[in-house]
């Protein structure tokens, strides 16, 4: 057997939810990592008491006790891991892993027991359930009643809220209500923030980012008050994960960040950071609340009863020292300005991103921080608005992605080199020989890798930079970018001549319509050239009435010889055969389209016709418009002449009059002449043939 044992995937309960990560015995000590929070649990070999192996939700698991009264959980065992742990666990720990089983009745009455941190319900001396007394948020009383509320997880799916005991009353011991004693030995392991005594130390006014606003900060031995004008949060030191320490770019002003796990709530909002921003020419005396001696005990020469210095020294340094966590500051990263951070957006808001030496940290809003081990690949990816900056994107093992965009290109270099020295796995990095670097297990590749955006880049940079120089300097040349060359192969693609160039010339340039393609993607390439393609004309309207288009002289060679080109072929596709006519038509001198020549003069002279009875037309409608307004003002006058005896007609006269002007206009529409398309086309052809 060897010196360690190693499992993965091995489960956590934390408040109704379940947190993966990886455990190790050693001959030394266990140690749990989680991967969702990267907090490591350290149990010294010597330690160990108790060891059980229970059958679980999840397969198996083992429960560890410690000599100091903690008690750790992990599940996710197979059933054929009992064998070799409990060797293991004789030989070097020299402690007997034995089986527990849990009671399945139901039941739900039996005995409370309390050990150490936990709650334990027996029934027959197996146990039902436990209950972590760390869970406990508050415990209420009645009269023979225990009510116990538990802090809420938001990762859990399903979340205990409240469990009620019934403590019958005892006869044994009349002094003590045996309900205030369960009481009392729930509250003594339970995490309930009770405000007793003096603060050690307060700092007020405090510029807090997020929560936003001032608060006034007062450390207790246990826990730490923040005091707003609308808000209020008490953060036990259990909570805390990790502190940050981080400088401003602007070289003035450092960020002070605390990660919380679970966060602090306010209302549905979730505050997993606690930044606080202080000013480098802020200083503080500070005195603390406690005799020297007690400050010499507990602290042990980490703290003194009277410190002077910077406000966020001071902070820091009380913190660090009650809550015994490191504090983590940036390592030996340097932008391209110098500083420490590099500028970008996330979500649409300006922060800094901090490379740290195990990971990443963005502030401020919202606060990210991604350890190195939690991170699957980055990427660099081209900036969406402008090529003057980059987006950095890390996508993490659970499928998250995180992208910071808008970074300075300047700043790629300084942050790929980073990147590559932490050997991450980039996910658009090229290869190239003489680089020794990670080889990913993910990567088809066998060889070593370069830098291909970079390339990229520089190659961008150097069209650019070229293009400039040609648009300043009129008769400048470069070997790699003729600008009189491209301006003719524009002009071959988009000439507006090219419409009335005869159809015959496309079968004679067929040879070269590949190195046309080719140049007009040359043209595409170079944007800082900026040149516009022309608007494409509409499509005009298919005359029904106009001569059919002819075909080229191409397709009436083709459709005379298609028969004799397949009997020479006989045994050859439609497709080889329109290939060796292409070929037979290009060994052919080039004749007079003639053709096309006729088209565009039957067009013509059709145009102009139809223009010029069009214009006959409008004329002969406008002269009768005219000779109507003139017969209908001449009726007026006779009728005025007569004296209004129009309204003295009989019917029967109105009615035969009505008849006979309605059939006097049914007369006048059908002597007027319509031009049809045929006596069109007919006039067209003896125009043509004179």
């Amino acid at each position: 057997m060897g010196d360690t044992l190693e499992f993965n995937e091995i489960y956590q309960e934390v408040k109704g939810s379940w947190n993966d990560g990886r455990l190790r015995f050693s001959k030394q000590n266990v140690v749990y990592k989680s991967s969702k929070t990267g907090k490591v649990d350290n149990i010294p070999a010597g330690e160990l008491n108790l060891a059980q192996w229970r059958r679980v939700c999840l397969g198996h698991g083992i429960k560890l006790g410690t000599s100091t009264g903690h008690i750790y959980k992990y599940d996710g065992f197979r059933d054929t891991d009992f064998e070799k742990i409990s060797e293991f666990f004789k030989a070097n720990y020299k402690v007997e892993l034995t089986e527990k089983d849990m009671c399945v009745k139901g039941w739900n009455w039996g005995t409370a027991k309390f050990s150490g941190p936990l709650l334990s319900f027996d029934i027959n001396d197996s146990t039902a359930f436990e209950v972590p007394l760390s869970n406990v948020s508050q415990c209420a009383t009645g009269k023979n009643e225990v009510t116990l509320e538990f802090h809420q997880n938001d990762d859990a799916e399903v979340s205990l809220m409240e469990v009620r005991f019934y403590v019958p009353p005892s006869q044994a011991d009349e002094r003590q209500d045996p309900v205030e004693a369960f009481a009392q030995n729930v509250l003594s392991k339970a995490d309930v923030i009770q405000a007793t005594g003096d603060a050690v130390c307060i700092f007020k006014e405090l510029q807090c980012l997020t929560p936003r606003g001032r608060y006034d900060i007062r450390i207790y031995p246990t826990f730490l008050h923040l005091h707003g004008k609308t808000f209020d949060y008490k953060i036990p030191y259990t909570t805390v994960l990790r502190l940050f320490l981080l400088p401003h770019k602007d070289q003035r002003q450092m960020f002070f960040v605390i990660s919380l796990d679970p966060p602090i709530k306010q209302g549905q909002t979730r505050y997993h950071f606690l930044i606080l921003l202080f000013s480098k020419e802020e200083d503080i005396n500070l005195t603390l609340n406690m005799s020297e001696e007690d400050v010499e005990r507990r602290f042990e020469g980490k703290l003194s009863k009277n410190m002077s210095g910077s406000l966020y020294e001071m902070v820091s340094r009380v913190m660090k020292a009650l809550v015994n966590r490191k504090i983590t500051v940036p390592g030996n990263f340097q932008g391209h300005s110098g500083a420490q951070c590099i500028t970008c957006s996330f979500k649409a808001s300006s922060g800094l991103l901090y490379p740290l030496e195990r990971g990443f940290i963005y502030v401020h809003k919202p606060p990210v921080h991604l350890r190195f081990e939690e991170i699957s690949c980055v990427n660099f990816a081209r900036g969406t608005t402008t090529t003057r900056s980059f987006d950095f994107e890390i996508e993490t093992k659970q499928g998250n992605q995180y992208t910071f965009s808008s970074i300075e290109r300047e700043e790629y270099g300084k942050l790929f080199d980073f990147v590559n020295a932490k050997k991450l796995n980039i996910k658009n990095r090229g290869f190239k020989e003489g680089m020794k670097g990670k080889i990913d297990e993910y990567s088809d590749s066998d060889d070593d890798q370069h830098d291909a955006y970079l390339e990229r880049m520089k190659a961008e940079g150097k069209i650019r930079e070229e293009g400039n120089d040609s648009d300043e300097s009129d008769g400048g040349s470069d070997e790699s970018f003729n600008p009189g060359e491209e301006d003719d192969d524009i002009a071959e693609e988009y000439d507006s001549n090219a419409s009335a160039s005869d159809s015959s010339e496309e079968g004679d340039e067929s040879e070269d319509e590949s190195a046309k393609k080719k140049k007009v993607k040359k043209v595409k390439v170079v944007k800082e050239r900026k040149v516009r393609k022309p608007r494409k004309e509409k499509k005009k309207q298919k005359d029904s009435g106009g001569p059919k288009r002819p075909l080229s002289a191409y397709m009436l060679w083709l459709n005379s010889n298609r028969e004799r080109i397949k009997s020479e072929n006989p045994n050859v596709s439609m497709t080889d055969i329109s290939r060796r006519a292409g070929e037979m038509w290009r060994q052919l001198s080039k004749e007079e389209k003639e053709v096309r020549q006729e088209y565009e003069k039957e067009l013509r002279c059709q145009n102009v016709l139809i223009f010029s009875l069009l214009l006959r037309e409008s004329k002969k409608s406008g002269a009768k418009k005219d000779e109507r307004k003139r017969k209908s003002a001449g009726g007026d006058k006779d009728r005025e002449r007569a004296g209004g005896n129009d309204s003295f007609k009989s019917r029967e006269f109105i009615e035969t009059s009505e008849e006979s002007s309605s059939e006097s206009d049914r007369k006048s529409k059908s002597k007027r002449k319509k031009v049809k398309p045929e006596m069109i086309k007919i006039i067209i052809r003896r125009s043509i043939s004179r």
